[in-house]
């Protein structure tokens, strides 16, 4: 039977889904169903994972989404695995999940504080090599498990991430591919594997790490038992997929060096491309491996812009929700036209929420508004959405130029994909405060096409990456920087970078409440 359809299984911070997509690149349907990570409540700050009702939850969605298409499982060519990055799960020796947290689970601060105490140097010693600080890498959850739990750590045979146990649980075959391997912290960037050294220096086992799996590869074929929870044909090639961020790239063709692109939902990712691992001198900014073999990536983080937008909408725009039920339209489609006719820098307000990535000791102030007016022409809930979206974009500026200053490279534009590019307004700001062309791809969610497109290399469907990525993109609109809001934007920058610093110094005083800090910071 011809091989006419692709399947991502992508298991996200909120939710898992399974998404077909026909050769061309095109999105033939969908199934999708929430989730949660709940708190373990004698360890604030945990967020486990539940391996069995996600497991039901993720076979489901497989299920769901061959019943809605009505195609054949034996017309697939093959399927891929994408996940949020930083979750791992432990397996025994009989191959059983025994342990499992999430990406930003942070019940590790005495762990972290332990591993500083006993040498302050490590962490900087451990970055350069890996690219990872303690914030997000797995070494004090690990650590964690030891001092906290200590038999099932001692029961634990192997570490994985949340997209090799999606292949694990479709073919048997437990594999780790690098780029979400690389954000354990336990990677040597260089060579893309394991490094059990480091593990052995954090006072960590070394013998859990299994065998690493290069991107767009195949792992195994879907398992007799796999084919009757999920509803696929037993024998489908199964590929190693990599980490949501990597794949988003290759989804909308940020496949080669120098290229970048940000995404914009509850989180954004600036996300540049370079052909080696070098890691950033003053480790600030993230090193991951690509999903492409001989390439990497640095990647700097803006916690919750998207969360801090639904804080408004829901907190404030009680009337525009209202308007988008009658009418039909988003309420963020009403609040941007309405934010439009604001000038660009909002009268000269500003505020203050994600910071500018440090990725040694990263600590997020007080979310703030300042410097307005009680002008209620000027300054309404329109100005204070407008500063929002310039505020998220600011952030995007601090990334570029740490970025630029650790690899010497700047973009010539930028990609911008997820839920924030569907905002005109948003582009346009984004493009004005970088001063670079923004492009936005018809496909804005692109990281289920990007394990769509590794499922097809792995079979042979497509020769490599780029070259699939060149033939399934497609472009919706490109935006230019308008140069007067440009160098008004420049101005503001220096003035903002001033104010944010003295919104944390507030945080180190005790007198506000940071909106988050790593663990130990």
């Amino acid at each position: 039977m011809a091989r006419n359809y692709l399947m991502a299984v992508d298991a996200g911070t909120g939710s898992v889904r399974a998404v077909l997509f026909d050769l061309e690149g095109n999105q033939v349907d969908v199934v999708q169903q929430e989730w949660d990570h709940k708190e373990d409540p004698r360890y604030p700050g945990s967020m486990d994972f539940d391996w069995v009702h996600n497991w039901e939850l993720a076979c489901g969605c497989i299920r769901g989404v061959l019943e809605k298409t009505g195609i054949d499982p034996k017309e697939l060519g093959a399927i891929s695995t994408t996940c949020m990055r930083e979750g791992i799960v432990l397996y025994n020796s009989a191959g059983q999940e025994i342990w499992a947290c999430a990406n930003v689970d942070a019940r590790s601060e005495d762990e972290v504080v332990e591993l500083i105490r006993q040498n302050p140097e490590m962490e900087k010693e451990i970055y350069l090599e890996s690219g990872q600080t303690y914030a997000l890498s797995a070494l004090p959850r690990l650590l964690w498990l030891k001092n906290k739990v200590p038999e099932l750590y001692e029961k634990a045979a192997a570490v994985g991430m949340f997209n090799d146990w999606l292949i694990y649980k479709l073919t048997g075959v437990l594999a780790v591919e690098p780029s979400n391997g690389s954000t354990t912290g336990i990677f040597d960037l260089q060579r893309r594997d394991w490094d059990p050294l480091i593990a052995e220096k954090c006072g960590l086992r070394t013998d859990i790490f299994p065998t690493v799996t290069e991107c767009g590869k195949v792992v195994g074929s879907v398992n007799e038992e796999a084919a009757k929870q999920t509803g696929l044909a037993a024998g489908i090639p199964v590929v190693s997929g990599g980490g949501d961020a990597q794949l988003g790239c290759i989804g909308v063709g940020v496949v080669s060096p120098g290229q970048a692109a940000v995404f914009g939902g509850s989180f954004w990712q600036y996300e540049f491309n370079t052909a080696n691992g070098k890691t950033d001198p003053g480790c600030r900014v993230r090193v991951n491996c690509h999903a492409i073999p001989g390439v990497w990536q640095y990647e700097a983080l803006a916690f919750k812009p998207g969360l801090v937008m639904r804080w408004f909408r829901d907190g404030f725009c009680e009337l525009e929700k209202q308007q988008g039920e009658e009418s039909g339209k988003d309420p963020y489609y009403l609040m941007d036209k309405k934010a439009a006719e604001v000038p660009a820098g909002c009268y000269g307000m500003m505020c203050a929420f994600s910071d500018v990535m440090n990725f040694i000791s990263w600590q997020h102030a007080a979310p703030t508004f300042t410097n307005f007016e009680l002008d209620p022409q000027k300054f309404n809930r329109y100005t204070f959405y407008r500063a929002i979206l310039e505020n998220t974009a600011m952030v995007t500026k601090g990334h570029l130029d740490l970025v630029r200053e650790a690899t010497r490279n700047m973009p010539t534009e930028i990609i911008f994909a997820g839920g924030a590019s569907k905002s005109p307004l948003w582009c346009q700001i984004l493009s004005d405060v970088l001063g670079l062309p923004v492009r936005v791809p018809v496909v804005k969610e692109a990281t289920a096409l990007g394990a769509a497109v590794l499922a097809g290399v792995g079979v042979g469907i497509y020769s490599d990456a780029a070259e699939a990525a060149q033939k399934l993109v497609k472009w919706d609109r490109e935006y230019q920087p308008n140069a007067e809001n440009h160098a008004l934007y420049l101005r503001m920058y220096e003035p903002w970078r001033k104010v944010y610093a003295a919104q944390l110094q507030l945080c180190r005083e005790k007198l506000t409440k940071p909106m988050w800090s790593a663990p130990g910071v």
